[in-house]
């Protein structure tokens, strides 16, 4: 038996439950629990980096997260709210909200300190030293998390389909409930080649963030009378 050959078979790709479904079902609940989780981790972060209070909840949140058991977070959630898409794709927004949170954070606190000191100097308000200086600076960590985030949350995809039935997850279920190593084999190979593909797509964006922060000046400059 060819390991390949439920992947190669062109009949398994359309239709209601074929792989081109599963695929865009597993990119959906990746792309949606990240943008959740970052429209909350990232204002937060900037909040705790700029006033340097709060630093116990980035860490607090981080211990929580490597603490938890990503399959045990979601049973609890199903058995408490029952099944569903939404119900999966917040429990991927928890998990995905403490690698942004943290590195949202480090990214802000961790800006040039003479920068911002010529900032405030020059008489710039804190929403401003944010806006120019902080921020910009922060981006390139920022990307980094929303990295880690995304490659967490294509993994823990994963296990959705015992709560909502879709993904890619559900290859590798039905692939063992079958005996279909094919299958199976199937559903791992397009996981991990979507987690690659997002991985070098946010890649290239934190790089390309990177380089225009190179190119602007980091120090402000005074207005010439």
């Amino acid at each position: 038996m060819s390991y390949f050959s439920f992947l190669l078979d062109a009949s398994r790709w359309g239709g209601s439950g074929g792989i081109g479904q599963l695929l865009l079902q597993h990119l959906l609940y990746t792309v949606a629990a990240v943008a959740i989780g970052a429209v909350i981790a990232i204002p937060l972060g900037v909040l705790i980096g700029h006033t340097g209070r709060g630093g116990f909840l980035v860490i607090g949140l981080s211990n929580a997260a490597r603490a938890i058991p990503s399959i045990g977070f979601l049973v609890l959630v199903v058995l408490l709210l029952g099944t569903g898409s939404g119900k999966v794709v917040l429990v991927l927004a928890v998990l995905a909200l403490p690698a942004v949170l943290t590195a949202t954070a480090a990214g802000v606190a961790g800006a040039d300190a003479d920068a911002v000191y010529a900032a405030r100097a020059l008489g710039m308000t804190g929403g401003q030293v944010v806006a120019r200086i902080e921020w910009p600076l922060a981006l390139p960590l920022v990307v980094s998390g929303l990295r880690s985030a995304t490659l967490q949350v294509v993994a823990t995809a994963t296990v959705a389909a015992y709560a909502a039935g879709g993904g890619l997850g559900r290859l590798l279920i039905s692939g063992q409930l079958n005996r279909d190593y094919s299958q199976m084999f199937a559903g791992a190979v397009l996981i991990a080649a979507l987690a690659i593909v997002l991985d070098l797509l946010i890649g290239s964006l934190g790089r390309l963030l990177s380089r225009r922060v190179r190119r602007a000046p980091a120090t402000p400059s005074a207005a010439p009378a």
